[in-house]
């Protein structure tokens, strides 16, 4: 066992009394070392219950032979920060969650390790260690928050971002606002509809690092206990066999994880998300892969925002495998290894689809023949811009812009209704350098659909969107203002042109006239972690990450 440099031998007394201080006998210490590194905050819903997921992850461990030792890791709330200067650190901890991951283990040479998860970028970052770590692992999801009911129809979060500037448009009240909000999220889970945290438990679902069934489970479903059991005694399961995620993390299981975001119309976040987990685990991964793959792979699953309906109606459906069984028969899959230890197609082949159920469509009736997701390049974006499609976007646009140097500068002028149909709204210097932390920028964008703009404008930014975030919204913008990229250069008024079918993002403007005179601005940040964060972080096109 890897962890006998850390408890066999006369040398190790020292250690080994540490260890039992903490409870553990000699017969836990003969036994394999199992990392659970867990989550868990109250700050949020998505990870209110991660205590209680990862004490089943151990009495799973321990029932199949192991031993396991629990560490935690932070969390920051997008929804909570999502507006706020606070926001910039969303991206960053993703970074900050692999890195403490991948220390805890490392340094006490566990054997193998299960990771639990809930908020966005606690999935990406945990799986990234993983991959770094390259021992027996999986990582589990801790599930959707069930939708809350206003007015005799379900909401989530979405609603609640939307609210306010429906409130400014007249169409709610402060009374309205206060009751909608009291409601929206009813209990423990992550955002209920296909936004990031869904999206990215669906991708590594499909990627092989989650066994095909525990992730979908709601977080508050009396079975998701013994998903988290199975997830423990699995986990053994894949040290004896000797079952690392560079065995599972490969380019055809990245082709799967790709295929399930853009068939569940899920967030353009799973873009960096994947291209760092692709970096981790060693396998070269670009922004083309993206487009080639959403160009053939229908949009299947009617699911929030876009849609009608949340995870849970997914899960009740028939969920991730008969997504899978549909994108088999599409022959739009590929065969590959999982952390359940079988085959990713021999796991689909056991999908139960629920009669007359209405969130998965037929390969015959998708919501969209192509395209969850597509990459923009062009005068604005030569390294390329990612725009989400889930069906109902408009795929054209064209219009005056309006620019602002930050999310603050532009709320307030949406706030002053300053915004109009027509008007390509650019929010720049938000990328992952500029932010730092390439905030979302889902205050403005649920402002604007709730003010009704959304079928009448469009965005376009260096930062990133919420999964929550729909209509005609192009971010990543690469490269970012910060590193002098195009959008730093556009002024108010030139006229901007989103064609999402012939995939370009331009500006009309002298633009190598007006680079002569741009100046870096000077950072927001001198020292600590965001300053190193800015020093060290990438492109958005190269997934935003800070080991390269």
């Amino acid at each position: 066992m890897q962890s006998d440099v850390i408890k066999k031998g006369i040398s190790r007394a020292p250690a080994r009394a540490m260890l039992k201080a903490t409870g553990l006998t000699d017969a836990d210490l003969g036994k394999p070392l199992v990392a659970i590194a867990n989550t868990w905050s109250d700050v949020t819903p998505c990870n209110l219950h991660l205590r209680g997921i990862a004490e089943k992850v151990r009495e799973g461990v321990r029932a199949a032979g192991g031993t396991p030792i629990e560490c935690n890791t932070i969390v920051i709330s997008d929804g909570i920060a999502m507006g706020t200067e606070g926001m910039k650190g969303s991206l960053v901890s993703r970074e900050v969650i692999a890195d403490s991951i991948e220390l805890f283990v490392r340094s006490h040479a566990f054997d193998a390790a299960v990771a639990v998860c809930g908020c966005d970028k606690t999935i990406p970052g945990t799986v990234m260690a993983l991959a770094r770590l390259n021992l027996p692992s999986l990582s589990l999801y801790g599930g959707s928050i069930l939708p809350g009911h206003y007015h005799g129809h379900d909401v989530t979060i979405q609603d609640v971002f939307e609210a306010p500037g429906a409130y400014l448009t007249g169409r709610m009240s402060e009374k309205d606002v206060c009751e909608l909000e009291n409601v929206a999220c009813p209990g423990p889970g992550a955002c209920g509809g296909q936004f990031t945290a869904n999206t990215m438990a669906t991708a590594i679902t499909f990627l092989g690092m989650s066994p095909m069934g525990a992730n979908e489970i709601p977080a508050v479903d009396p079975s998701k206990a013994q998903a988290a059991i199975d997830c423990g005694k699995t986990v053994m399961e894949l040290l004896r066999r000797d079952i690392r995620p560079k065995q599972i993390i490969t380019p055809a299981s990245l082709r799967n994880a790709i295929t399930s975001v853009m068939a569940t119309g899920g967030s353009t976040n799973a873009v960096l998300h994947l291209m760092a987990i692709a970096r981790d685990a060693g396998v070269r991964l670009t922004l083309d892969e993206f487009d080639k793959l959403s160009v053939k792979t229908p949009i299947l699953a009617d699911l929030k925002p876009g849609g009608r309906f949340t995870a849970p109606d997914m899960f009740a459906a028939g969920g991730m495998r008969l997504l899978g069984k549909r994108l088999e028969e599409a022959g739009l899959l590929e065969e590959g290894m999982t952390s359940s230890g079988r085959k990713l197609l021999e796991e689909i082949r056991e999908a139960r689809e629920t009669p007359n159920q209405q969130v998965i469509r037929p390969l015959s009736n998708p919501i969209k023949k192509d395209g969850g997701l597509a990459i923009l390049r062009g005068s604005l974006a030569p390294e390329g811009s990612v725009v989400k499609l889930s069906g109902h976007e408009r795929v054209f646009h064209a219009g005056p812009a309006r620019v602002f140097d930050s999310e603050e500068s532009c709320f307030q002028a949406v706030e002053r209704r300053e915004i109009k149909a027509g008007d390509v709204v650019v929010i720049r210097y938000e990328g992952p350098k500029g932010g730092p932390g390439m905030r979302e920028m889902l205050a403005v964008t649920g402002a604007l659909v709730g003010q009704g703009l959304g079928e009448s404008i469009a965005l376009v930014t260096d930062g990133r969107f919420s999964g929550a975030t729909h209509g005609l919204m192009v971010g990543h913008v690469a490269p970012e203002a910060a590193s002098g990229g195009p959008i730093a250069l556009v002024r108010d008024g030139d006229r901007i042109t989103v064609d999402v079918r012939a995939r370009r993002l331009d500006v009309e403007a002298n633009l190598d006239e007006r680079r002569a005179h741009w100046k870096p601005p000077a950072p927001h940040y001198k020292s600590g972690v965001m300053a190193k964060y800015a020093r060290l972080v990438s492109s958005a096109s190269e997934g935003a990450v800070t080991n390269i």
